[in-house]
């Protein structure tokens, strides 16, 4: 009987392409439900997600609280997470045996630290469901047979896809799940979809300069972060543990403020100004009180090597202190008003060129894709080609890392294919 049906596609083998595959052969049972993937590997990101080990979600169960990690998509998916969210992703793995585990910052990762153990169960639930995985399968074009059609009709197929080898496929409905890969995306504006230019976001700052030279491997707890690009009237803010690296900075509050800031970024080259309050927990004027009253108190220390906040590291402390032009020997007894003001500044807004941008380790998360106005979230379909479903990347749909970009893939694909089961009426 399948053989007869034209199958549900779904092009594309990474996560949002087998969460949806599954979902969908589980739901239509019979049903031929086939996944295309272009090239020889599959679920490419899952397996060196996280350093290896695939931050699989974030641990929080709040769909409002949630959507606030979303740069671009938010008001979109925050419907989304009221159906299928995190505490949906643990209990959907746990049932295919796999157990997650939470650290501090909540971002969940399998116990065995290890994202084959993801990558194997998503292959497992797709095989044991029926899907048909078909590597090396690049379509080449898409061809709407009954763009007007109502429903998808049980024996006959609505689209007409040509792969690279010249094979044509008649497929029933089509879920278009290819990540910020080019070929999806074109394939999508060939349909008719207004897309998005695709933008790196989740990337570090290039910054050169003295007083963080020679600093490689020195972190905050915790700073607050100002960004100024182009005319400096649009600035975002984000706070969080900072790294300063070989090139210069990183950490979860850069990586925040780079995914928040990633279209102005790009359009300035890469070229900013950042602010940055070493001391958050205090205002200007509490930092001066501070500084003031230690000159009081160690009045023949030296101000170098001995730095009145303790959550500063001594090492940043001494070469920015040397980089305000103030003498090492100076004792505190010693330190004149303005060295106390500069050193105020310095602290609580110095500023720092951004001149270009580095990467996060071996992921790669964009800004862009299929705009989100020509979507029904509720379905995850088209609204321009009726029976063309989207999930995941391929949406210019972005999260800050943590997790939260494949729960968006998860809960999109979750939401299209059930969508796409409840297109196909009964034989």
């Amino acid at each position: 009987m399948s053989e007869q049906l034209a199958p549900l596609v779904v092009v594309g083998g990474g996560a949002a392409g087998y969460f949806a595959a599954i979902r969908l052969a589980e739901l239509v049972a019979g049903r031929p439900v086939m996944l295309l993937e272009a090239t020889q590997k599959v679920l490419t990101k899952v397996r060196i997600s996280g350093g290896g080990r695939c931050n699989v979600t974030h641990h929080c169960f709040d769909p409002g609280t949630l959507t606030a990690n979303y740069p671009r998509g938010a008001r979109e998916l925050r419907s989304c997470f009221t159906r299928f969210q995190p505490r949906d992703t643990v209990a959907w793995f746990a049932a295919r045996g796999v157990q997650l585990k939470t650290e501090a910052d909540g971002r969940m990762f399998p116990i065995t630290d290890d994202s084959r153990t993801i990558s194997d169960a998503l292959e497992q639930a797709a095989r044991q469901a029926g899907v048909e995985v078909r590597l090396g399968a690049s379509v080449q074009a898409m061809e709407s047979l009954e763009s007007l059609a109502p429903k998808i009709l049980p024996s006959g197929g609505r689209f007409k896809l040509r792969l690279k080898d010249g094979q044509e496929l008649v497929a029933a409905a089509v879920l278009l799940a290819t990540g910020s890969a080019p070929a999806g995306l074109q394939l999508a504006s060939h349909a008719g979809h207004v897309v998005d230019p695709h933008v790196p976001s989740l990337f570090t700052f290039n910054v050169k300069d003295e007083r963080i030279s020679g600093l490689a491997g020195i972190a905050f707890a915790e700073v607050k972060l100002s960004l100024g690009v182009g005319d400096g009237k649009e600035r975002l803010e984000r706070s969080g543990p900072l790294l300063i690296t070989h090139w210069g900075l990183s950490g979860p509050a850069v990586l925040k403020l780079s995914a928040f800031g990633a279209i102005l970024l790009h359009a300035n080259a890469y070229k900013a100004e950042l602010k940055i309050n070493f001391l958050p927990h205090l205002s200007a004027a509490q930092i001066e009180l501070e500084l003031r009253n230690f000159k009081h108190s160690a009045a023949k220390k030296q101000v170098a090597k001995h730095p009145p906040f303790p959550e500063l590291p001594r090492r940043f402390w001494q070469q920015l202190v040397v980089s305000l032009k103030v003498d090492p020997e100076l004792v505190y007894a010693d330190m004149a008003k303005t060295d106390i003001q500069r050193l105020v500044v310095e602290l609580s807004q110095g500023r720092y060129a951004i001149h270009g941008k580095g990467v996060f380790k071996d992921e790669f998360v964009s800004a862009g894709g299929v705009t989100l106005k020509e979507v029904d979230f509720r379905r995850m379909e088209s609204r321009v080609v009726p029976g063309l479903y989207f999930a995941g990347e391929v949406l210019a749909v972005d999260g800050i890392t943590g997790g939260f970009n494949f729960q968006a893939a998860w809960t999109t694909a979750w939401i299209a294919a059930t969508a796409m089961a409840e297109t196909v009426e009964p034989d």
